[in-house]
C-alpha cells in the first residue's frame, strides 16, 4: 500500500502520546502493541453494549410477564413508603409508642385491604403504626379508631366505615400511582435532608 502524505496523527491507543503518519485511512495506531490495545478497548465496549442490551431485554421480558397483582404490590409498596415518611414525626396511631421508638414501622390500613380493597390506596385509610399493633394485634382497631377521629375527623372516619364501593384498578393506573408516590417519597426525603 502506498503511504499517505500529510500531517502526522496522534495514536488512539489509551496512554500513547506518539504521533505517526498513517499508511492508509483506517490506521489509528502507531505500533502493533497499540493496535492490540485499541482492539481490547473496542472488544470491552462491545461486551458492555451487549450486556446492556441483554439487561434491557430481560427487564422488558419481566415487564411483559407482570400481572395486575404485581403492579398493585409495587404501587402499594410505594404508597406505604410515602405514608411512613409522611407520618415520620408521629408515633403509632394505635398505641402510645412515640416516633422515637426504635422498632419497625408499618403502614397500617384502618379498613384492611382484604375487607375493603377499594380503599387500599386511600390515604385517609393509611397511617403509620408499629409492627406490634399492625401484625400481632391486627391493626389494634380499638386504639386506632379514636386516634384516627382526632387526626382526620369524625366525618371522614364515618365515610371510611360506610364506603362499600367497588374498584378495579387498571395496570396503567397502578403504574401511574407508583410513579407519583415514588416521586413524592423522593421529595419528602430531600426535604428531610435539608432540615
Amino acid at each position: 500500500m502506498k503511504a499517505l502524505s500529510g500531517k502526522p496523527k496522534k495514536c488512539r491507543a489509551p496512554g500513547c502520546e506518539n504521533k505517526f503518519v498513517p499508511r492508509d485511512l483506517r490506521e489509528k495506531w502507531c505500533s502493533p502493541e497499540c493496535g492490540v490495545q485499541i482492539a481490547r478497548v473496542l472488544q470491552e465496549k462491545a461486551r458492555q453494549a451487549k450486556a446492556k442490551r441483554e439487561r434491557r431485554e430481560s427487564r422488558e421480558a419481566k415487564q411483559r410477564l407482570k400481572t395486575r397483582a404485581d403492579y398493585a404490590k409495587e404501587a402499594q409498596a410505594a404508597i406505604n413508603r410515602y405514608v411512613r415518611l409522611r407520618d415520620a414525626h408521629l408515633g403509632c396511631i394505635s398505641c402510645d409508642k412515640p416516633a422515637s421508638w426504635h422498632g419497625q414501622w408499618h403502614c397500617s390500613h384502618f379498613r384492611s385491604v382484604g375487607a375493603a380493597p377499594h380503599l387500599r390506596f386511600n390515604l385517609w385509610n393509611m397511617h403509620k403504626a408499629c409492627s406490634i399493633c399492625n401484625n400481632h394485634l391486627s391493626g389494634n382497631i380499638p386504639g386506632y379508631r379514636p386516634a384516627l377521629i382526632d387526626k382526620i375527623g369524625q366525618g371522614r372516619v364515618d365515610w371510611l366505615e360506610s364506603n362499600q364501593e367497588v374498584a378495579r384498578y387498571s395496570v396503567e393506573y397502578l403504574k401511574r400511582l407508583k410513579r407519583i408516590f415514588s416521586k413524592k417519597c423522593r421529595l419528602l426525603e430531600a426535604r428531610r435532608i435539608e432540615v
